[in-house]
């Protein structure tokens, strides 16, 4: 077997690191508050970055990274989208749905982002509460809301393996 010479072996690392960088990123979905899409393209930027700089970058591969930071951009606004829209279609005022942001980001900063992700529902079950006095119509507003946040969920879920795929072609093909 003939030695890997070290622009082999270079290319090996990058695109075992790179691949690590997309499967945590994807994985940290599942946290509302972590850019899990966003780290995702910067692991393929900083991929892109190094290709070019070794004359390795195609139109076929820029094409690709296109594609990926269209992905990343789409996500990224889908996600609050998908679940506003929700909350709306339900009649939740958009300062119920506000304050539930602001709790789930500011308890997320203070403590871990698995318990802020507890704060929004939490504080949108409060506030609706105290907006309607009834526990069964607050209770449905927070579940609407939990649906909107796994609809959410799955439509970046969907994003970040279509952008692990795209960069799959553009690596290995």
């Amino acid at each position: 077997m003939p030695p890997i010479d070290f622009l082999t072996l270079s290319q090996i690392a990058l695109q075992t690191l790179t691949l690590f960088i997309l499967i945590v990123g994807l994985l940290g979905l599942i946290v509302p508050v972590f850019p899990g899409l966003v780290i995702m393209w910067l692991a393929t930027l900083v991929y892109a970055l190094v290709q070019a700089a070794s004359g390795l970058m195609t139109g076929w591969d820029w094409t690709l990274f296109v594609l990926i930071s269209a992905l990343m951009v789409i996500g990224s606004f889908a996600d609050n989208y998908i679940i506003a829209k929700k909350m709306v279609n339900h009649k939740i005022p958009w300062r119920s749905i506000l304050i539930s942001y602001a709790a789930g980001i500011i308890v997320s900063l203070f403590a871990t982002p698995l318990i802020g992700l507890l704060a929004s529902p939490l504080t949108l079950l409060g506030v609706e509460y105290l907006r309607l006095k009834d526990r069964d119509l607050a209770f449905e507003s927070a579940r609407v809301f939990l649906i909107g946040w796994g609809a959410s969920f799955a439509a970046r879920f969907a994003i970040g393996v279509l952008m692990i795929i795209f960069w799959g072609l553009w690596a290995f093909v």
